[in-house]
């Protein structure tokens, strides 16, 4: 049995579900933005610029992904403040919609979002723990070979889980130190990768060639903002836009921010904004530093490392490695902490184990809901289907943004005397343009790339059937 969590007193405790209220503004903002920031920023440029070849269209893309995550930001922020319940976006679905919505959601999450990318980020992190000790590779079998293998790369990337799996059962304060710690680690990286940048490995013909051209594709044809363009700029935004993703996850653990009706909305508004930012300013700084051609073919799609070698030489890889390695663990620890919660509320509605909908009397952490969500992402992991499954279900996590920001007006119409303490910035007409936007993005994915989006439609219809099974049997263990 875990102990205590030691920074909380009885005073502080929350009875919705049994939660402790333990997480203040500074902690739900690094919930935030630790939960945002993985590696993307790092190699996701280098594909984005290969599809719009333009500099131009580049910086559009990451504008414009900032832009959307932003506004659906603070249209979240709405809801999160009147509806400050453990499960958040889960809720908010089974609020506006129906049972089945929010079950469909919790679903795909738990299936391949949420633990697809814990998966993901875990193998990220050892294939760069591998940097420093080779032994530690995709190469390297402790068992078996190939699908039937473990390698000592998965390992790690099983022990990593599991370790953070067991530190988020101690407590929601001993989760959030460790979110604390390892965010403020990595928005240093990335402030001094986006300021060395323009500092040390400024090159004046770089920008020149790269800001001098700023609107014209690599053939020297000259960006015409007609339908072409804004076809390849809406299918390139998958890039941002998911670099940036999981946000929302701090809606999960409502329940455990403290003052929600003012916290809630100031996180997800201060860590969108704070991420947003620098990520741009990384893409400037990298645009500072490698032509655009460099950019587009930087080995592996390692921009950042890149830009690095130029200021550093042979140290960069190491640098780049140790960079990513606190990203990604932080990342990982946010996930993890967030996941379970939205698992133990769909167990209280009678559409999960009930076994998840427990939690520990000296903790209050959501141990057994914690428990399912590692063991289902280390399956993933040895599978390794998790990148293939994550790639599928890019169209569905879309989609459910904009459920959810319609869920917005649902609400505004269904319940209007709901408390709002905060309410939606520019609503009704931002929120509309989001789900315009969004909607186009997802119509443009629906035609470019077929194969990923046609099965992830498939993925979270699965979950019907499933959902009519559970309300049948009520499937119970």
């Amino acid at each position: 049995m875990a102990t205590a969590d030691p920074a909380l007193t009885a005073t502080q405790q929350e009875k919705h579900h049994g939660f402790v209220r333990g997480l203040g503004l500074t902690d739900a903002t690094t919930l935030v933005i630790g939960s945002m920031i993985g590696s993307g920023i790092f190699i996701v440029s280098a594909d984005v610029g290969r599809q719009v070849k333009s500099p131009g269209l580049l910086l559009v893309c990451w504008i414009l992904g900032a832009l959307l995550t932003i506004v659906a930001a603070l249209s979240y922020g709405e809801l999160a403040a009147a509806i400050p319940h453990a499960g958040g976006q889960y809720v908010y679905l089974r609020e506006a919609f129906g049972r089945l919505w929010g079950f469909l959601y919790g679903w795909t999450l738990f299936v391949v979002i949420q633990t697809g990318t814990i998966a993901a980020v875990a193998v990220a992190f050892a294939k760069y723990t591998g940097v420093f000790f080779p032994s530690i590779s995709a190469a390297n079998y402790l068992i078996g070979s190939g699908k039937l293998g473990l390698t000592t790369q998965q390992l790690l990337a099983i022990a990593v889980i599991v370790i953070l799996t067991a530190i988020n059962t101690r407590g929601i304060r001993t989760g959030a130190l460790v979110q604390n710690v390892f965010t403020f680690a990595k928005v240093a990286s990335l402030l001094g990768l986006a300021g060395l940048g323009y500092l040390l490995g400024r090159n004046p013909a770089v920008i020149a060639a790269n800001f001098g051209h700023l609107w014209e594709y690599t053939s020297g044809a000259p960006v015409n903002f007609e339908w072409a363009a804004i076809a390849i700029v809406g299918t390139a935004m998958v890039g941002p836009l998911f670099s940036s993703d999981s946000w929302n996850n701090v809606t999960f653990a409502a329940a455990e921010v403290r003052n929600p009706q003012r916290n809630l909305p100031l996180a997800l508004g201060l860590g969108v904004g704070i991420v947003s930012l620098l990520y741009l300013a990384c893409n400037l700084g990298y645009m500072s530093v490698l032509t655009f051609p460099q950019i587009t073919t930087a080995p592996e799609d390692r921009v950042a490392t890149a830009v690095v070698s130029v200021m550093f030489g042979p140290a960069a890889t190491r640098i780049m490695a140790a960079a990513i390695m606190v990203s990604t663990f932080g990342c990982l620890n946010g996930i993890i902490l967030s996941g379970a919660r939205v698992y133990f509320t769909m167990a209280k509605d009678k559409l999960f184990f009930a076994k998840a909908g427990e939690l520990d009397q000296k903790t209050h952490a959501p141990v057994p809901a914690l428990a399912m969500q590692c063991g289902w992402a280390v399956l993933l992991t040895l599978s390794g289907q998790y990148n293939d499954l994550l790639d599928y279900v890019i169209f569905a996590v879309l989609l459910f943004y904009i459920l959810t920001i319609a869920g917005l007006f649902r609400l505004r119409r269904t319940r209007p005397t709901l408390a709002r303490p905060y309410k939606a910035v520019g609503y009704p007409v931002v929120p509309a343009l989001y789900i315009l936007l969004a909607t186009l993005i997802e119509v443009l994915l629906l035609i470019n790339k077929p194969e990923f989006t046609v099965r992830g439609l498939v993925l979270v219809l699965l979950g019907v059937p499933v959902y009519f099974l559970w309300q049948r049997k009520g499937v119970q263990a």
